[in-house]
């Protein structure tokens, strides 16, 4: 069957049950669904053809759901893990087969690893040898040691949520201009998503257009990515599909710049077939 034409793609989503088993440590525990049949309906009805599933925080390593639901949709997802610096070469590979092009490190309310020692640097050596990306979920403050970390070892680094800065306007942010700075380096892409994790309601829209064009000034489109933070854990009350969707318009008016943004960039960072770019 020949694959959809990507006409957008949201690269920052979750999908899981209640039941699962749930990590030892985590911040929270949903007591709800957020099906891959839902999830795939909002993308429908939005015109996003493709989707990326990142393994939430409180399924911890088991992968299991997020590489099923893969499985369901190889043409028009792919996954970010979550895995102990321990695992398997065997584990890797069947997740690549399923569509995985990514780790993900999860580091908020967490001690920041010793990346220094021999576990993580034989990671992200596969990591790298896979030609997938490092993802880092971190507060700004830390970036210049946590992202550094992942550049050191030469792999290809997503930086979630604008980079979580803390403060508006986010050019006073020091985290954040050191991220601005790390473009430069040409492996570092920016997740443009969850503008309610950084920013108080009042200040949001703001705040986040004013982080976006800094972002797009230093890095451009081409290393750029949206994302919807579907279903919005711990958000919920203030956030929904529609309002992610349409808030990049906002962020990133320019319909060029937006354009590579949700299809040609993502495209290729997540490793959808670039020929099934629509026209």
């Amino acid at each position: 069957m020949p694959s959809a034409a990507i006409t957008a793609v949201d690269s920052h989503a979750h999908v899981f049950v209640r039941g699962l088993p749930l990590a030892a440590t985590r911040r929270h525990a949903p007591d709800y669904d957020a099906t891959l049949d839902e999830y795939l309906g909002l993308l429908d009805a939005h015109g996003v053809s493709h989707g990326v599933l990142v393994q939430p925080s409180f399924l911890g390593t088991d992968n299991r759901f997020l590489i099923d639901a893969l499985h369901a949709c190889p043409e028009r997802l792919r996954g970010v893990a979550v895995v102990d610096p321990g695992v398997d070469d065997a584990t890797l590979q069947a997740m690549a087969v399923a569509g995985v092009c990514g780790i993900r490190l999860n580091l908020v309310g967490m001690p920041l690893p010793d990346f220094s020692r021999p576990g993580w640097r034989q990671l992200f050596a596969r990591v790298r040898a896979l030609d997938w990306h490092v993802e880092l979920h971190r507060e700004s403050r830390d970036l210049p040691l946590a992202a550094q970390a992942v550049l050191d070892a030469g792999c290809a680094l997503v930086v979630d949520h604008f980079g979580r800065p803390a403060s508006a306007p986010a050019s006073s942010d020091g985290g954040f201009a050191w991220l601005l700075d790390a473009a430069a380096c040409g492996r570092v892409w920016v997740k443009l998503s969850a503008a309610y994790r950084n920013w108080p309601v009042a200040s949001e829209a703001a705040a986040a257009r004013d982080a976006a064009q800094a972002l797009i000034k230093a890095f451009g489109p081409d290393r750029l990515v949206w994302g919807s933070d579907w279903p919005h854990t711990q958000h919920r009350e203030i956030a929904d599909y529609a309002a992610a969707h349409a808030a990049l318009a906002d962020w990133v008016p320019d319909a060029a710049a937006r354009r590579r943004i949700l299809v040609e960039t993502p495209a290729r960072l997540f490793k959808f077939k670039t020929g099934d770019i629509d026209k």
